[in-house]
């Protein structure tokens, strides 16, 4: 069906859910001028064979999916397989397992010297003025269709030439990184639009589209983002398709293929400096999610852990940054005071943490 990097989609399960690192986000990468009104994104053609293309970095502590078909790394890629299958339906979200392939770019050696790797999140997916959508781009329409495919492409940051400062996309407020995603050539579908439009294919001035591709016509509404678990919500993303916070004092049952040992056994090794992150990126992440500065600060060393086993609870049950209260884990006294102060942050915010809206989470007042 093709190499690794023409990115292709066969089936709803060829996607694979991780969470942990902060990844770029290459989704809407392309054209040489802004499609927001912020910072541009494009995909400049640097040789015959890869683009450069300027991405969204999204914060560690979102989910974000890998397509099984797409993993550049072939020693990763043999790993994954053995372990998911070759159409991934034995990891995560349709599987018991955690794929290889998270824990490969969680730990950040995935590629060698890369800072982010490309996937994909829907982090983006609540702002309405970066949709969801889908174009056809196919032969003949459009003569030798190029584009990138860059999914786990390997991906730098952007840093001011004057102070290496990250430079900022100021209309999302992400960090920008730079990513050499290869090319091929052959029918695609770009990640924007909502009708065929092939003059919106052919982008001129030596960019091209960041995509992917899918043979099957019934799976078009789905690529790239992936299908839904089966509660049809996604754990921990934001707006619609995000799964939502537990009701106040409320606490569904625990699935019998969901293990509370090894769900609080990953809280507790969060570790960040005495802190455990995984409690404070939940406390955050869900909530405000608009300010990616919080986020990352609350969320800073999740990467270094597999939380698998919270992502599959909380894709089972249906709720988001719900692991720790759902199976009882009780944070250290350090934790319980940045979670206050991350729930103090948010309130200076305007926006309702966890602690205001279902009584959990809420830390202690060092």
């Amino acid at each position: 069906f093709g190499p690794p990097w023409a990115d292709i989609l066969l089936k709803k399960e060829n996607f694979l859910a991780c969470k942990g690192a902060e990844i770029a986000l290459c989704y809407y990468s392309g054209p040489e001028e802004s499609q927001t009104g912020g910072a541009a994104t494009p995909c400049d053609l640097s040789s015959p064979w890869t683009a450069d293309c300027t991405c969204y970095v999204i914060p560690a502590g979102h989910p974000y999916f890998v397509d099984i078909n797409a993993i550049l790394n072939l020693d990763v890629y043999l790993d994954t397989i053995k372990k998911c299958g070759s159409d991934g339906s034995k990891c995560q979200p349709t599987g018991p397992h955690s794929a290889p392939v998270c824990d490969a770019i969680n730990s950040g050696n995935f590629v060698p010297g890369a800072e982010v790797i490309s996937t994909f999140s829907l982090a983006l997916a609540a702002n309405r003025d970066i949709p969801l959508g889908s174009t056809a781009c196919y032969k003949p329409a459009v003569p030798d269709p190029l584009y990138a495919g860059c999914m786990t492409a390997p991906c730098k940051k952007l840093r001011d030439g004057s102070n290496g400062d990250p430079v900022v996309d100021p209309y999302t407020g992400l960090e920008l990184a730079q990513c050499a995603c290869p090319l091929w050539q052959g029918n695609f579908q770009v990640g924007q639009g909502t009708e065929q439009d092939p003059e919106s294919c052919t982008l001129g001035d030596d960019n091209v589209w960041s995509a992917a591709y899918s043979p099957k016509e019934e799976l078009l509404p789905l690529l790239p983002p992936p299908p839904p678990p089966p509660h049809y919500c996604w754990p921990d993303a934001p707006g619609d398709t995000g799964c939502p916070l537990l009701p106040p004092n409320y606490l569904p049952q625990v699935p019998r293929n969901v293990s509370c040992q090894k769900v609080c056994s990953e809280y507790k090794q969060s570790n960040h400096m005495g802190i455990q992150v995984g409690y404070t990126c939940d406390a955050t992440l869900c909530t405000a999610a608009s300010d990616p500065i919080l986020v990352k600060s609350a969320c800073t060393g999740l990467a270094k852990h597999s939380p698998s086993e919270i992502l599959k609870l909380e894709t089972e049950v249906g709720f988001s940054c719900a692991a720790s209260q759902i199976c009882g884990c009780e944070p250290n006294k350090k934790t319980n005071d940045a979670i206050w102060r991350f729930n103090e942050a948010q309130r200076a915010l305007d926006i309702d943490s966890q602690c205001e809206q279902n009584g959990t989470l809420c830390g202690t007042s060092p």
